[in-house]
């Protein structure tokens, strides 16, 4: 088993909980509207349902894109792009540009994030409070807290996009689950940056720290310090992809359920990814670093297609 049996169910119950509240996120960031179209052949009016992006605080502007492609070849470079500026804060050995930009990504989303149910100006107060805090003065408690909102606030920025439905987030999926594979299994430079991030004591993704009186018991390969203390880390990108996929199943899905049969439908696949992911704990050996995101990726899958059985059935 990859860790003990409370920090295993602990990483999965704060990975579910931030697909739960991160769906709840990207709702108020989506509306249906009816729209007028013209039948090419019969040249008859015809009226369908569309979802239109509701605007960001603060104007922030979403990306535009003409086509699936545009979109996952522009994610994809992000992330190369991030990889490779990432790789050479390691290389100088800088905390302060990593703290920097970590703040900044964290008060964007936390802003995006809390926006969905408070007012922007309270909403900006609180994101500015709590990504300064997360990165002065981290602990446990805060960092997770904040951890289950801001991947809801960086999904709401992408899920409502025009062209964004739940197949172009599946072979944008496909494509990093490869890229993590080899990551953390080729060339390990995933398993650095996790390091790195540690001892900066600025991290992105979910920590679950083992009890003091028994770290000493623990191997310390397949795990990282936080704080001096052994920790179980679950990266952001293991939660930020999957709440995507299932944002935009559940963008696809209100166009023809009310939003509270679309929301209930949809959280079947947190559900399979949470179990996706307790297999891999499960199956895991302590003494190893496994990318997550193949596993997750399955589990998305899996869920879809029951997703799409229970359309059929109801």
């Amino acid at each position: 088993m990859k860790h003990s049996l409370r920090v295993t169910l602990l990483l999965i119950l704060f990975f579910l909980l931030s697909q739960i509240i991160g769906l709840g996120i990207i709702s108020k960031y989506i509306t249906i509207e009816e729209v007028e179209k013209i039948d090419l052949i019969t040249n008859e009016t015809y009226v369908v349902n569309e979802t239109i992006a509701l605007d960001l605080p603060h104007n922030i502007e979403r990306p535009q894109f003409n086509t699936s492609s545009e979109f996952i070849t522009y994610l994809v470079i992000a992330i190369l792009l991030a990889t490779i500026l990432f790789l050479f804060l390691i290389k100088i050995k800088t905390f302060f540009l990593w703290k920097l930009w970590f703040f900044f990504a964290v008060f964007l989303c936390l802003t995006i994030a809390f926006n969905s149910f408070i007012p922007k100006v309270i909403a900006t107060f609180l994101g500015f409070l709590l990504a300064l805090w997360k990165v002065i003065k981290p602990n446990i408690l805060v960092h997770n807290l904040t951890e289950l909102f801001i991947y809801g606030g960086l999904a709401a920025i992408l899920v409502p996009i025009d062209i964004v439905n739940e197949y172009t987030i599946l072979i944008l999926l496909l494509l990093i689950s490869i890229y993590d594979a080899y990551s953390v299994w080729k060339s390990k430079h995933m398993i650095k940056m996790a390091r790195f991030q540690a001892k900066s004591k600025v991290f992105a993704g979910l920590l679950v720290p083992y009890k003091k009186e028994t770290t000493k018991k623990v191997s310390q390969k397949g795990k990282v310090k936080f704080k001096g203390i052994k920790t179980a880390i679950l990266g952001g990108g293991d939660v930020a992809f999957p709440l995507l996929f299932a944002g935009a199943v559940m963008k696809s899905q209100i166009l023809t359920n009310s939003f509270a049969i679309a929301f209930s439908k949809t959280l079947i696949i947190p559900l399979f990814t949470s179990i996706a992911l307790l297999l891999l704990f499960i199956k895991g050996r302590e003494d190893r670093f496994y990318p997550a995101l193949p596993f997750l990726t399955a589990g998305c899958i899996i869920g879809y297609i029951v997703l799409l059985l229970v359309n059929v059935l109801v």
